[in-house]
């Protein structure tokens, strides 16, 4: 069983698979084309509306069979509120995706980080690529209920307005520069939604092409150096790469009307980084809707502690911003990349660490710590940089290789090989972390035969950054 951080994506099988949420909560979902918006009421299934073709909901699992969707599905939106309408899910046991396929056999487990005031999480998502279906962890939060998530997805939403005899009416006006990121949003709302769809449009607009911004808009650097050295954090100085990938994502954002890691266009932030030459040892984003000016852009980056601790990282060095508006609804969608370059110090310096991390923990079991093999951190460089340079996840290749021919084919004569993967994570202890939470990488890092270790590391693929360790005995 895989188990995911959020980005991470791997293949299902064909056949209906299964998604279960155990808890106090309530699972819905959310069917649409490439475009991330919903065709009718058909297409959002919940407790009222417990099925749609190729969706059924019942209690806490959602079971999904891709061919039976309705004509133009491409993507079925996992999401999970309090069962107690309104009710942030700080409050209530972090929920957790358990992902089986037909007959049972578990596929993965998604356990995202706690969320806090949030009352909507959007899980995973599962989604056609090149023929076949994937699944994707997303955990992406809202903290006004399934009402700004449904307008995100292109659904009207209706209050019902408490006492007897009451007339149902619009839901109350949004505020004047509301602010949505892919962890935070508005106010909550103040009556649970009753959603009623919006006709689609013919075609969603293209992708604006307007010039990039300004080098630095509305004195955007000065007014984050100055909240990073409140911090006691280093200044960044604006990159044209990372500005150029930011313009090109806030464009697909604003073009699809959707907030999101990926654009409407299919291709990630973090792609688009690479796609303009920027090669990163650490990355963070800030992905937002409604600010109309850089000042109240930082303002909100600075409101939360989680969005602020990513502004004001020491790690970053470098950073670009841009916006674009969506001239349907006159929001504008931000996108702002901090970021440290990749150096060959930097990249040695990284698996290093991640050698030092696993040995601490070898140490605390009473176990000898691991040597480094070049030849297996070759193996493990080469494998993590596959990963992202044609986009998939997984200890097989897309040729069929496995780790022992990996390793074996990088000059490795060892009698005993196991690997660990993992994507999405932003630090050597992170993903050290992750792996020793997991019972599956916690033995490969503590299994007595092992005695050499190989690290790699490369970002710019889908989840951000794809990290590999590459055992031998």
């Amino acid at each position: 069983m895989s188990e995911l951080v959020p980005g991470g994506n791997m293949p299902l099988p064909s056949g209906a698979v299964t998604v279960r949420v155990p808890g106090p909560f309530d699972v819905s979902a959310l069917i649409t084309d490439d475009g991330g918006k919903v065709r009718g009421d058909a297409d959002f299934v919940f407790y009222n509306q417990p099925s749609a073709p190729g969706a059924r909901l019942d209690g806490d699992t959602l079971t999904v069979e891709p061919p039976g969707l309705r004509s133009g599905a491409t993507r079925i939106t996992v999401v999970v509120s309090s069962a107690e309408p309104g009710t942030p899910l700080g409050r209530l046991p972090a929920p957790t995706l358990l992902v089986t396929a037909p007959g049972g056999r578990p596929l993965a487990r998604f356990a995202p980080p706690p969320p806090r005031q949030e009352t909507v999480l959007l899980l995973a998502e599962i989604y056609q690529r090149a023929g076949g279906w994937k699944l994707r962890a997303l955990g992406q939060g809202y903290t006004d209920g399934l009402a700004g998530l449904a307008r995100d997805f292109g659904v009207d939403v209706i209050d019902e307005t408490a006492g007897a005899g009451a007339q149902t009416a619009p839901g109350p006006a949004a505020p004047p520069t509301p602010a949505r990121q892919t962890s935070h949003g508005r106010a909550p709302s103040p009556a649970p939604p009753i959603p009623a769809t919006r006709p689609p449009s013919s075609s969603l607009p293209p992708v604006p092409t307007a010039p990039p911004p300004s080098p630095d808009p509305g004195g955007f650097l000065g007014l984050v150096n100055s909240a990073r050295a409140a911090a006691g954090s280093p200044p960044v100085v604006l990159d044209a790469r990372l500005t150029s990938a930011a313009h090109a994502h806030a464009g697909a954002m604003a073009a699809a009307g959707l907030l999101g890691v990926e654009g409407g266009d299919g291709v990630s932030v973090h792609q688009r980084v690479t796609a303009a030459g920027y090669a990163y040892l650490t990355i963070g984003e800030h992905l937002v809707s409604g600010p109309p000016t850089p000042s109240e852009f930082v303002r909100y980056c600075l409101g939360d502690e989680r969005t602020r601790r990513t502004l004001c990282d020491p790690a970053f060095t470098q950073a670009g911003v841009a916006c674009v508006g969506d001239g349907r609804s006159a929001d504008m969608y931000w996108t702002a990349l901090w970021a440290r370059p990749l150096t060959p110090d930097g990249l040695k310096r990284t698996a290093a660490e991640v050698v030092e991390l696993t040995n601490r923990e070898r140490g605390r079991a009473g176990l000898p710590p691991l040597a480094t093999d070049p030849l297996l951190a070759g193996a493990a460089q080469a494998h993590s940089a596959d990963m992202v340079a044609r986009a998939f996840y997984s200890h097989t290749s897309p040729e069929g290789t496995q780790p022992w021919d990996r390793a074996a084919a990088a000059g490795a004569r060892r009698r005993s090989i196991g690997e660990n993967i993992a994507c999405g994570q932003r630090s050597p202890a992170e993903v050290v972390e992750g792996w020793m939470n997991s019972p599956g990488h916690r033995a490969n890092i503590l299994k007595t035969d092992f005695t050499h270790i190989g690290i790699g590391f490369a970002g710019g693929g889908p989840a951000g950054t794809y990290w590999t360790q590459l055992f031998g005995a």
